[in-house]
């Protein structure tokens, strides 16, 4: 081999451990992360860990107790889907430096390329994606709010 396939093997591999300890410092800074959010009629407060897995469920008053089933279980899903889209923005801000690094030098070697709508789907709508994740509970929350509403001119069971 020779000197000068030497020295950019052993310049990629310090590009390789320099990446793979700026990876280790960015998932040591997330382990402990969490993300909190209320929904929007303030009845629900939620936290999520560093993979968006739910850690927390508040009902920071008593207004829970006079909404209908429908109702509540729709502010739950807004306000976890929200502190999900929060979790997933810190991650996306964590290791976005990673992702862009233009360096390159001798070796090619480049920042890691991380396709983030795969990733996150819909729990990462910064706007790019088309309002997706804002259209999807959006949608929820209509019919939620359909059932709800269904509900009210129905006897048990469903019956009319």
């Amino acid at each position: 081999m020779s000197e000068s396939m030497k020295q950019k093997l052993a310049q990629a591999m310090a590009e390789l451990e320099a990446v793979q300890e700026a990876v280790a410092r960015a998932e040591n800074e997330l382990d402990q992360a969490s993300a909190t959010a209320r929904s929007r009629d303030r009845t629900v407060e939620v936290t999520v860990g560093p993979q968006g897995e739910l850690t927390g469920l508040k009902f920071p008053d008593g207004r829970f107790r006079s909404l209908p089933g429908p109702q509540l279980a729709a502010s739950v899903l807004e306000a976890v889907q929200e502190a999900r889209a929060k979790m997933a923005q810190r991650v996306r801000e964590t290791f976005a430096p990673l992702a862009e690094q233009q360096g390159g030098g001798p070796t090619g070697m480049r920042g890691i390329d991380i396709d983030w709508d795969r990733l996150f789907g819909v729990a990462l709508d910064d706007g790019t994606a088309g309002g997706r994740g804002r259209a999807a509970r959006d949608r929820l929350r209509d019919e939620i709010h359909e059932d709800t509403d269904d509900n009210r001119h129905q006897g048990r069971g469903g019956q009319p």
